[in-house]
């Protein structure tokens, strides 16, 4: 068996689980999600705990049980204590701000570019050049932060760019010039 597809899940106080057939609805203080789990993997609640099964040793079955199970956390995590994706900016004059729930990005175009955030993510701006995106949804957080940080990625030389708050640039050196040249 799947080493983590058969941990159980423990549901914390506050979350309110409801498994309908192939449907999964987590709820809690943060907000609600669902998942639809596939025909093959059975999910039981019993005495405050999930437990995701497969039927056979099918290898569709044996990958989807892992998957399942670590789909289903993420969404008990989510609803309690949400994520954050953390991104930086580095660059002379460029920097990021909030106008209402959208994120105003200055780096380097001669214009500012405007990102709107989809329902169950917002936007937090720490400082002009670090800020969070924020939300429920796993999958959904990291996507968007993926999309803003194509802006403007990270670039070698300099180091100019948007990029992760725990992502390292390798940066190579510059021009040599000409060596050994006559004058």
């Amino acid at each position: 068996m799947s080493r983590i597809g058969r941990q159980p899940i423990t549901v914390p106080s506050g979350v309110q689980v409801d498994v309908d057939g192939a449907e999964v609805r987590v709820k809690g203080p943060k907000g609600e999600l669902s998942h639809r789990v596939p025909a093959t993997i059975s999910v039981e609640l019993v005495d405050g705990q999930l437990t995701v099964a497969r039927p056979d040793d099918q290898k569709e079955s044996r990958s989807l049980h892992g998957l399942t199970r670590t789909l289903i956390a993420n969404m008990v995590e989510g609803v309690t204590t949400g994520y954050r994706k953390t991104l930086e900016i580095s660059g002379v004059g460029y920097r990021a701000a909030r106008a209402g729930n959208r994120l105003t990005l200055q780096v380097g175009f001669s214009h500012p570019v405007e990102i709107w955030p989809p329902d169950g993510v917002s936007f937090e701006v720490e400082s002009p050049t670090r800020f969070h995106v924020l939300g429920i949804d796993k999958q959904l957080v990291g996507e968007i932060a993926a999309r803003v940080r194509k802006i403007r990625p990270p670039e070698p030389y300099l180091g100019k760019g948007i990029r992760y708050s725990d992502e390292r640039i390798r940066r190579k050196a510059g021009k040599a010039g000409k060596v050994g040249a006559k004058k």
